[in-house]
């Protein structure tokens, strides 16, 4: 089968299922909100769709010359969890070099590395790349196998891609303007802070709260943008 359909199901895949996962990893563990996470407005991350097909890729990739099996494993782990860093700091440095902008910080974190990336992130990548090398991988062949028998869910496959095209010109458009602002006052834009403060503007306004379109608010974009620049930038 066709190698780019298998990557662009794949991508598919991860970047719907990690949507999910961060949506509720911020709901019960970080923001204790429901919130659109992401810089998209659709239900997808396409850092996870990328994840996922190097984890596949890399679960491929043949270990036989480590004669012992639990350090070929162990290797393996260690080898997914670097590589969803390196994807993890790539995106979060692009971002910040092209757009002033910064979509996740870890800066109280121990040992990061210009809040992009850090142990504690480092290893919980791991610990995901190893539930999907011994738990997950094999289903992920079953839906490979499925789809090379069903190649009408292509159709489905293209779908998603002309939405996130779509999706994605929006996004960049919103962030464009934000690069401008971050410009023009010499800041970098935290996009999660951002969120949280239109978040916390609609509940203090007694706003209807819209939890996908994250940055719909009756406010126009430049009165909050000055009132966010007010009140994490003016008071350091």
């Amino acid at each position: 089968m066709n190698v780019l359909l298998v990557l662009a199901f794949l991508f598919y895949i991860g970047s719907s299922f990690g949507w999910i996962l961060e949506l509720f990893f911020r709901r019960f563990v970080s923001t204790k909100k429901w919130i659109n996470p992401g810089f998209l407005t659709g239900p997808y991350l396409p850092i996870y769709g990328i994840g996922l097909c190097t984890l596949f890729l890399l679960s491929l990739v043949d270990l036989s010359w480590v004669k012992d099996t639990i350090w070929q494993n162990v290797l393996m782990v260690v080898f997914m969890g670097l590589a969803m860093t390196l994807i993890e700091y790539i995106a979060g440095i692009l971002f910040i070099k092209g757009m002033h902008v910064k979509l996740w910080d870890y800066s109280d974190r121990w040992g990061n590395v210009d809040g992009i990336i850090c142990p504690l992130f480092t290893f919980l990548w791991s610990i995901l790349g190893a539930c999907y090398y011994f738990f997950i991988q094999k289903h992920m062949l079953h839906a490979v196998a499925w789809l090379s028998n069903n190649l009408a869910f292509s159709f489905v496959i293209g779908f998603f891609f002309g939405i996130l095209t779509i999706d994605f010109a929006n996004s960049v458009n919103l962030v464009v303007k934000l690069r401008k602002f971050a410009k023009e006052n010499d800041i970098i834009v935290k996009f999660e802070e951002l969120k949280n403060h239109i978040r916390e503007g609609q509940e203090r306004r007694k706003e209807k709260i819209n939890y996908i379109f994250a940055f719909k608010t009756k406010k126009l974009l430049a009165e909050t943008l000055a009132e966010y620049k007010q009140k994490y930038f003016n008071k350091k």
